[in-house]
């Protein structure tokens, strides 16, 4: 067999791929005396048909059976003898079988880049410390007293007020037509001065009074979040039925004990700066692996495949309308496409990928291993992350060896990251709390 690389760039290449005609032959013949022992013909004795009968009716499926072989067994050679680090799917056009020449292909394939040895030590880091006090669980405390607050009519007859909460019917017209995006909508809550349409809608409301009708003209700007009524306008046919205002619960002991297992406000105090300190870890394990990347990737120069981009493009598309359909919306709602969402998140993408190339090529040049208590610990954090048993998790890992694989690698990244961080300079810096700004 005789295989030839063609360089398209240093991750894409074409493999030139040719077996001998020998071969085919011998591929031919074999599957031939294979079919003549199972095949069934009228008038013929099974194991008895003759080569050219054979022929005459399986010629077709023959070939394509010895193509797909052909293909499948060559290529792996040609990887194999290559010693290529292909990375997704490759893409060929099968050729058809000529008995009368050798079997000749091309395989277009991703390798992974070849990453020069990463000089991750004495990165000069900046770790932020964040302080949890009372103004940060007071705000959390103000967060939930929202949660459970109730909308009250106000039975005052007066003029609706920045910050009241507007009960509208309202039907948005295009060059006087109905239009999709503003379709008539009944009993529509929206509070003054969020600017959920636009802040001229807003204004345009105050001054209403409960039974008041009007017509509201707005012009939707260019970088309007929709973009189907970006830079367009707009005559909206709007009615206050209601003016309502924002009843909030005292917070003290009963208020405590809405939120499940809290029987004082002490003890909820105490679960928010719990949560609190763990989320405020969780973003400085964020802060400080974002200013590693970012120096790594800014001295470590290589080209990504576009498979991987498209791989981690995938991921954050998934998640985006995973988050979507969370809030009971879409894609498709928001006026938005995968194509688009691509587009806007290829740099993140890249960058992602980048990361991982680096990663593994740290967890290559130090020897990095996972021993089995590191793996064992590992499926205890799920378990407890999910609230399954143990086994239960290991036997989901079990059934799918890329899942598991894929499981491991997670770990070992981490203990990736972890070396980095042990041999870098970290400075600490009292961080200003988000209450404090």
């Amino acid at each position: 067999m005789e295989v030839t690389i063609e360089d398209i760039s240093s991750v894409k290449k074409i493999l030139h791929i040719e077996v001998p005609h020998d071969i085919v032959m011998q591929e031919i013949n074999n599957a031939y005396d294979a079919l003549k022992k199972t095949a069934k013909l009228k008038g013929f004795r099974q194991g008895k048909i003759p080569r050219s009968v054979l022929e005459s009716y399986f010629k077709k499926d023959v070939h394509a059976d010895v193509s797909n072989k052909l293909l499948k067994d060559s290529f792996i050679d040609a990887i194999r003898e290559k010693e290529l680090k292909i990375i997704g799917d490759p893409k060929i056009e099968p050729p058809e079988i000529d008995e009368k020449s050798p079997f000749k292909y091309e395989a277009t394939i991703e390798v992974r880049p070849e990453i020069s040895d990463i000089d991750f030590k004495g990165l000069a880091l900046k770790k932020n410390i964040y302080n949890i006090g009372e103004k940060e669980v007071d705000a959390q405390l103000k967060m939930l007293q929202k949660k459970l607050s109730q909308l009250k009519t106000i039975e005052e007859v007066r003029p609706a007020a920045n910050d009241d909460y507007a009960l509208i019917t309202y039907e948005g017209l295009k060059d006087g037509q109905p239009f999709e995006e503003t379709a008539k909508t009944e009993n529509h809550m929206m509070k003054i001065g969020l600017g959920n349409f636009t802040k001229d809608f807003d204004n345009q409301i105050i001054g209403m009074k409960p039974g008041e009708k009007k017509e509201i003209s707005i012009h939707f700007p260019e970088d309007y979040f929709n973009p189907k009524l970006a830079n367009i306008d707009i005559v909206f046919d709007v009615t206050l039925n209601e003016i309502r205002e924002e009843i909030l619960p005292e917070i003290n002991e009963e208020f405590a004990k809405n939120f499940g297992e809290f029987n004082t406000l002490e003890e909820l105090k105490n679960k928010i700066k719990e949560n609190l300190t763990q989320g405020y870890e969780k973003r400085v394990e964020q802060e400080l692996n974002e200013q590693i990347f970012t120096d790594l990737i800014s001295k470590t120069q290589f080209e990504v495949p576009e498979t991987m981009i498209g791989y981690e493009l995938e991921n954050i598309i998934t998640e985006a309308e995973r988050s979507f359909a969370y809030h009971n919306t879409s894609l498709e709602a928001l006026g938005l496409t995968k194509e688009a969402l691509s587009e806007k998140y290829r740099d993140v993408a890249e960058k992602q990928a980048k990361r991982h190339l680096i990663l593994d090529k740290i967890i290559e040049q130090e020897k990095l291993s996972l021993k089995d208590e590191e793996i064992e610990e590992g499926f205890k954090k799920i378990s407890e992350d999910f609230q399954q048993p143990v086994e239960e998790i290991k036997e989901f890992y079990s059934q799918n060896m890329d899942r598991l694989n894929y499981f491991k690698q997670t770990l070992l990244e981490k203990n990736a990251i972890a070396l980095i961080l042990n041999n870098s300079n970290i400075e600490n810096i009292e961080a200003v709390m988000e209450t404090e700004k």
